[in-house]
């Protein structure tokens, strides 16, 4: 009994001694709790909140956060679409030279080769010269070249052009260069006052499709290139200021007194007209030795053979 209450008194003197833990529900924490009012959304952080419920929460305010992101994104594109006083959007430069897209495009320069186009490209209104060749352009109209006052060239060689409306190249006052050649022409549309440079040769031409004043009134034309066509005659009221002719390969078979001089008056000379190309018609130069009297050089020709374009 002696030995016994020693051991009974330090059984409980070492429960006296132990501190049990606090009861962990009980404990939490309140951010801040100095401040003298609490803000409605002030949060509260338990410490021993499982982790579910925490995931829970973070997952409901990433959503929360989401939801109010894209209200203000929808209500700021109501606003963009219905505000009476929007500024109307900067207009992309492609929309005003959408050719720039396809061609290239330099300083009042457009180059629009081998690009199997079908039409005559919209293009800048500072355009001064066109090259669109080797493409499938089928027909040219007025609207192509409407209001282009700075065009001074168009070289449309290697398409597949039928048909040109009538003015449309005739309404362009500085025109100078107009190439039409390898296409399949009939016909000659009207021609701009300016004209030093015509170019239609492997066409087809024919002379009841070139008008008979087409070329009276173009003080400037120079060079007349209509070689490789279907033409039976000289074109008739050519201007004195033409230098070089080219009617090679065609089916003319005759010339008269007034194709290039003029019969009546002898002191007539036509100097500037130094290159006539006459190869390759049924003709015989030499049974028309009055019709080059004014000119100071004579056709260039050979026998012919028998080749109809």
């Amino acid at each position: 009994m002696n030995c016994l209450c020693p051991i009974l008194f330090a059984v409980i003197l070492g429960e006296l001694a132990f501190t049990a833990p606090a009861n962990k529900e009980d404990k939490f924490y309140i951010h801040d709790l100095e401040v003298e009012s609490f803000d409605a959304d002030t949060t509260y952080e338990y410490e021993d909140e499982p982790q579910e419920i925490k995931q829970a929460k973070l997952e409901e305010e990433t959503i929360s956060m989401f939801d109010h992101a894209n209200t203000n994104h929808e209500i700021e594109h109501v606003r963009h679409i219905r505000s009476p006083t929007q500024e109307p959007e900067s207009e992309d430069p492609s929309i005003d030279m959408p050719t720039c897209l396809l061609c290239v495009c330099l300083t009042g320069s457009v180059y629009c080769d081998e690009t199997n186009t079908e039409a005559i490209p919209m293009l800048p209104k500072e355009t001064s010269y066109l090259y669109a060749r080797f493409n499938q352009i089928k027909k040219v109209t007025v609207k192509d070249f409407a209001d282009f006052p700075t065009l001074k060239r168009i070289d449309l060689t290697g398409n597949m052009i039928t048909e040109i409306e009538d003015k449309a190249f005739s309404q362009l006052p500085n025109l100078e260069h107009l190439s039409l050649s390898e296409n399949r022409l009939v016909r000659l549309p009207a021609l701009p006052p300016k004209l030093r440079i015509l170019a239609a040769q492997h066409n087809r031409i024919k002379s009841n499709g070139i008008k008979r004043n087409a070329f009276k009134k173009l003080a400037r034309l120079e060079f007349l290139y209509l070689g490789f066509n279907r033409l039976d005659e000289v074109p008739a009221n050519l201007p004195d200021t033409i230098r070089v002719l080219h009617l090679q390969h065609n089916n003319i078979s005759t010339i008269t007194d007034n194709t290039f001089c003029k019969p009546r008056d002898s002191s007539y000379i036509r100097d500037r007209l130094n290159e006539i190309r006459l190869e390759e018609n049924p003709i015989n130069l030499a049974e028309y030795p009055n019709s080059y009297i004014c000119l100071r050089r004579l056709p260039i020709g050979k026998p012919y053979s028998g080749r109809i374009y």
